[in-house]
């Protein structure tokens, strides 16, 4: 395929500033981009992905427990991939989809406290179809960066509809993201995200359009609609297992929602429709008798479904025997449209197309990696390899290995049978595990000042703590999880602080979103940014309970509040790349204040200044 320099993409793309998108009453795109190098319309792409639905949560998987109709007439329609793998977490798998590269190459190496952010500078998915003419929609959980420009806008997105970090609090009646703005919501959040959907494609019907949905269902908190939860509490399941088959066939409803709409609109057959999931189930269930579930490198953890129709194209009843992995999406994608691959950072996946054509005979073994790093720590980083026969496992400091072919359910340890195996495994695993880290996990700050992104929110869950061993504060949560906040602040030494980068000169609001309980009242507070501070006391209480939440089961995460603004006043920052800290100069009562987040609002920036 034809390459472009990367000056040239960029000049392409442009930026979501200019993109001439318009709004009706959710995301909508008027924009006049025409197709590339092309008089016939290239082919639409609906790329869906859900969170944390194994692949035993399909029915035509052999789950007799679980309705998914629609997801099986999608593989029926067209290609089921029988050995599909992903990473064994969300953020990190959604990393390699959009970019087609392992993620620890793109700066993700974790799900939370920054750590899922991925690199600007990565091309994704989106960038290559935007710079062919497409219009791109994302609706639902990105969770790969919530600042500009690791943000969907700034990842080739024009529209984004959905939130950024790893979970959201509540399912029904939320406030979600359109644009880097807050909107309020009616009804449940998979619904709500498939209206977004579906009005995107209904108001670019007539250009190519990227539409990607992400459904953050079916992880946890565990909420769905009623008549779902009594069905499957009707079939004797617990309420765990009820809500998350619930969340499962309230997606599959979803799914066929989006396929009527594009039967309606005559768009069907020249669209490309891919399903998938992200990673292995959230808890021990029906998962074909696989070893391991959501998080481990054994193939529970890392093998989902992936089904691909294209009506015409793709031949119905598609059994695609060879290992495919989600690195291989982008290519994949990219060779169906026809378009000009951009010049990309080094790609790990390959175009599955000869397989969706039946090419078989040629098509070689290969070597698909796994890697997990827990704490975001690469001394950590842990894995696995799978080939079309084989699973070798690293355990610590030793390798399993494991006959796929005559073992799916990994029962025995082959290892000392087949040492040669393993050494040639192991030995192709350090190698890759070490290129892949090779740029390192620096931090990536928090960018203030983009004229696209007036408003910067830094969140408690992404601050570091001081000191690191959290005596005197702490995250809510047990490791500063998405949507977490800072607490337990007990004395004037600790404080939280966030790495930031100021890319334009200006002036700034800094409001901090607090939660002080009456006998706590009269905390004095600064902020210290850049050699500025700004100080000022937390003088009225607020202290709420939380949001009544309809979990069906008692959740993991925290709880939603409501949080009290504290605006301290303005600062003028000069482009640096620097630190935000907020100390407690006076405790009066036994603890500082809980705080949800600090705020930066741009309101001017230098004349002349770049």
């Amino acid at each position: 395929m034809d390459v472009q320099t990367r000056r040239e993409f960029l000049k392409t793309v442009g930026s979501v500033a200019a993109s001439g998108c318009t709004l009706s009453v959710l995301p909508g795109c008027a924009s006049t981009r025409q197709v590339v190098g092309s008089e016939k319309k290239r082919p639409n792409v609906i790329l869906v992905m859900t969170d944390d639905q194994g692949w035993g949560d399909v029915r035509s998987h052999g789950n007799d427990k679980i309705d998914t109709p629609v997801m099986d007439r999608l593989a029926a329609d067209g290609a089921r991939f029988e050995r599909f793998f992903v990473s064994p977490l969300c953020a990190p798998t959604r990393a390699s989809l959009l970019t087609g590269r392992y993620y620890l190459r793109t700066g993700t190496h974790g799900v939370t406290r920054g750590r899922e952010n991925m690199r600007s500078e990565e091309v994704t998915i989106a960038e290559a179809l935007r710079q062919a003419g497409y219009v791109t929609g994302c609706f639902g959980k990105w969770h790969n960066g919530a600042h500009y420009p690791y943000h969907p806008n700034g990842q080739g997105f024009d529209e984004f509809f959905g939130f950024c970090c790893g979970h959201w609090n509540n399912y029904f009646d939320t406030t979600l993201e359109h644009n880097g703005q807050p909107v309020k919501t009616k009804g449940y959040i998979s619904d709500v995200f498939t209206n977004a959907a579906i009005e995107f494609i209904e108001n670019n019907k007539s250009r190519p359009f990227f539409c990607y949905v992400p459904y953050n269902a079916p992880h946890s908190p565990f909420q769905v609609l009623d008549h779902y939860f009594e069905k499957y509490k009707n079939r004797g399941l617990d309420d765990k297992l009820a809500c998350i088959y619930g969340m499962c066939e309230n997606i599959d409803d979803n799914i066929g929602r989006i396929l009527k709409r594009l039967d309606e609109l005559k768009l069907s057959d020249n669209t490309i429709v891919l399903f998938l999931t992200d990673n292995g189930p959230n808890s021990e269930r029906y998962n074909g008798g696989m070893k391991g579930r959501k998080g481990s490198v054994h193939e529970g953890g890392a093998r989902v479904p992936l089904f691909i129709r294209w009506p015409g194209h793709i031949q119905p009843g598609t059994n695609v025997t060879q290992i495919a992995a989600d690195i291989d999406i982008f290519a994949t994608i990219v060779e169906l449209c026809s378009v000009r691959m951009p010049k990309t950072l080094p790609q790990d996946g390959v175009s599955l197309v000869p397989l969706l054509k039946g090419e078989t005979a040629s098509w070689p073994d290969r070597m698909i990696f796994t890697f997990r790093c827990p704490g975001g720590r690469i001394s950590r980083i842990t894995g696995a390899v799978r080939t079309q026969r084989w699973r070798a496992v690293k355990a610590g400091k030793r390798w399993e290995l494991y006959d796929m072919i005559t073992d799916p359910g990994q029962k025995k340890n082959v290892s000392k049978e087949y040492p040669k195996i393993v050494e040639k495994l192991s030995a192709a695993y350090e190698v890759s595990s070490k290129d892949v880290t090779k740029a390192g996990f620096e931090p990536l700050p928090i960018h203030i000042g983009h004229p696209q992104w007036p408003v910067v929110v830094l969140p408690g869950h992404e601050a570091y703590l001081e000191p690191p061993s959290k005596k005197g504060i702490s995250y809510k949560g047990r490791a500063g999880w998405a949507n977490d906040w800072v607490t337990n602040w007990t004395t004037t030494e600790a404080y939280p602080w966030w790495e930031v980068e100021v890319v334009r000169t200006g002036r700034f609001e800094v409001t901090l979103m607090y939660i002080c309980s009456k006998e706590n009242v009269g905390v004095k507070v600064i902020v210290e940014i850049g050699g500025k501070s700004l100080e000022g006391v937390v003088s009225r209480a607020h202290n709420p309970d939380p949001i009544p939440s309809p979990d069906r089961v008692r959740r993991g995460e925290v709880y939603e509040k409501i949080w009290a603004p504290l605006t301290l006043g303005t600062v003028e920052l000069s482009k640096q790349r620097t630190t935000l800290c907020v100390k407690a100069l006076e405790i009066p009562g036994n603890k500082a204040f809980d705080l949800k987040a600090v705020r930066l609002r741009g309101l001017r920036r230098r004349a002349g200044d770049g």
